[in-house]
């Protein structure tokens, strides 16, 4: 009886070996372990932080893998600028805000392409979270001949280009705002306005006032 019973033993463990060589894992299984593989960080607009989601993106720009690509630091920063200037550095593609002491947070930014960067000095005159999008009607123009139709307005959310925070500068079409497309940070891909990560921009939002001087170098 024992003799028959570590038989029994030995060709379930060969059979359950046998499975696991020829089907490494059950369905649900295997599909749990590719939503782990396919998870992204996405903005919570209810927690202002970057959280955790798990399953494959349902669409390009709804996320981005991993930490956000330039990490904001308080840095050195020489000058005689007032706490609370911004100063946008285009080349460079840094915006600076002034803590005052000599010292101010650097953030990493998104700038206008070739034939849409500008200069010049503005002041904050809005402020608004998770903004509505209505794109100019030059814009729509440009983009519909390239075969993109945009939509005459789009709500705020987590798939607006403007992402969860905007600053509005003077009375210009510019604007100081987050994005859908974090990875841009870093290159000049915009028509003009200069973007964040949506993260960086909450974190500027909140200590920013309007009447603030921003300085577009």
């Amino acid at each position: 009886m024992t003799k028959i019973l570590v038989t029994c033993l030995s060709l379930f463990g060969l059979t359950l070996l046998l499975t696991l060589i020829v089907f490494p894992a059950p369905i649900g299984l295997k599909m749990q372990m590719d939503a782990r593989a396919e998870s992204v960080l996405v903005f919570d607009p209810a927690r202002n932080a970057w959280v955790r989601k798990e399953g494959k993106k349902s669409r390009p720009g709804f996320g981005i893998k991993g930490k956000a690509p330039v990490v904001r630091e308080l840095v050195s920063y020489p000058g005689s600028h007032r706490k609370g200037t911004i100063v946008i550095n285009t080349t460079e593609k840094r915006l600076y805000r002034m803590e005052g002491d000599g010292k101010a947070m650097r953030y990493g930014i998104g700038v206008g392409r070739e034939g849409f960067s500008w200069k010049g000095q503005e002041r904050v005159t809005r402020k608004a979270e998770w903004p509505s999008w209505t794109p100019p009607a030059e814009m729509r123009r440009r983009e519909k001949a390239k075969g993109i139709n945009l939509p005459a307005r789009m709500e705020g959310g987590i798939e607006n280009p403007l992402g969860a925070r905007a600053l509005y500068l003077g009375n210009t079409l510019y604007r100081i705002h987050g994005t859908n497309q974090p990875w841009t940070i870093g290159q000049a891909v915009s028509s003009g306005c200069i973007r964040l990560t949506n993260d960086d921009i909450v974190h500027l939002f909140d200590s920013t006032r309007v009447g603030d001087l921003v300085i577009v170098q």
